[in-house]
């Protein structure tokens, strides 16, 4: 999309995503540099998913299939790729890629990460830009 510059992604500050897991911002650091884009991190406070649509989109779906035998993958991907939601169809697929788990960056990638990082002074782990290294054009 042609004159976007910034990005901003809404987030539940779940444990794989939250503002302290390193992985996951220096895959947002990447995302940044491939895309030239401006990305910034949004946290919903703890505890205040009504606030967070997705919780609220999880709460239909599961009301959807209320009487609905969910005995296998397929019954499963299919509900859900029945669901609307605000007028919008769901999208629903398998991925079967393993996410990886364990993996650390060590100290000296993980400093030079920190610095890229722009944290709200307010809102230290809750509010978070990156900005691309470099612009693809």
């Amino acid at each position: 999309m042609p004159g976007i510059k910034r990005i901003v992604i809404n987030l539940d500050n779940g444990p794989e995503c939250n503002g302290r897991r390193s992985q996951f911002l220096q895959r947002m650091a990447e995302f940044a540099d491939l895309t030239g884009l401006c990305v910034r991190l949004v946290y919903y406070p703890p505890y205040h998913s009504k606030y967070n649509a997705i919780e609220r989109y999880w709460a239909g779906l599961e009301k959807s299939w209320n009487g609905y035998l969910l005995s296998t993958v397929d019954t499963v991907i299919n509900r859900a790729g029945n669901f609307w939601w605000k007028g919008m169809r769901t999208v629903a697929r398998l991925v079967e890629a393993t996410y990886e788990k364990g993996v650390k960056l060590c100290a000296n990638r993980k400093r030079d990460l920190e610095h890229r990082l722009e944290r709200s002074a307010e809102l230290n782990w809750w509010d978070i830009t990156i900005d691309p290294k470099t612009v693809r054009l």
